[in-house]
């Protein structure tokens, strides 16, 4: 399992996830203490994440998360901030309920068909180990597209039939209902990527 594949599982499997340094019982830095002290303050359950024992997902997951320092703290698999912002959004009271909607039970079908993107990378990543995949849209109507050299010598049929395999379990809920999917091996992603007019020459004069 690749570290992004590792990250990905994490925020699939934690309603609630803080990426720190130290652990809750013993920050290492000021920020991660406020951050921490914060989420115990709510009483709602979270997990955490040693960055400073796991120095190769501390490498990767800025790359991810498009925020460069720790601690981090996503909730349902998106990224809400870090200490500064998750402090203004416990002050102004809107950190405690989105806490307790991401752990709270799915006991409703409005509830039961969300599906975070990063679940969705997580699933097809399992069987598709280093592709990259690329998802549009929200709630449970997704636009996907993966690249994958594992579709070499596939029917385009075979290679839809094996990404929708890894979705049978949300499709199966309800969490997912509809999705639109183009797969293609890395050579066909990059003739996509062609300039539109590959003949046309610029002259001097």
């Amino acid at each position: 399992m690749s570290v992004k594949e590792k990250i990905l599982q994490q925020l699939a499997e934690n309603p609630v996830l803080i990426y720190m340094k130290g652990v809750p019982s013993a920050p290492e830095c000021g920020f991660s203490a406020k951050t921490v002290a914060i989420l115990n303050e709510t009483k709602v359950p979270y997990g955490y994440v040693n960055v400073l024992q796991s120095p190769f997902i501390r490498e990767k997951l800025p790359s991810i998360s498009k925020w460069p320092t720790f601690p981090q703290v996503f909730i349902k698999g998106e990224l809400v901030g870090g200490a500064d912002i998750v402090e203004a959004m416990y002050n102004d009271g809107s950190l405690l309920p989105m806490l307790q909607a991401a752990v709270k039970p799915a006991d409703s079908a409005e509830a039961s068909q969300t599906i975070t993107h990063s679940e969705v990378e997580a699933l097809i990543l399992a069987v598709y180990p280093g592709a990259t995949i690329g998802i549009e849209g929200q709630g449970c109507d997704l636009n996907i597209s993966v690249v994958s050299d594992l579709f070499a010598d596939q029917a385009m049929i075979k290679q839809h039939q094996g990404v929708m395999a890894t979705l049978s379990e949300p499709l199966a809920s309800g969490r997912l209902h509809a999705v639109t999917l183009k797969t293609y091996t890395a050579a066909e992603w990059q003739a996509q990527q062609a300039p539109a007019n590959p003949g046309l020459l610029q002259i001097q004069i």
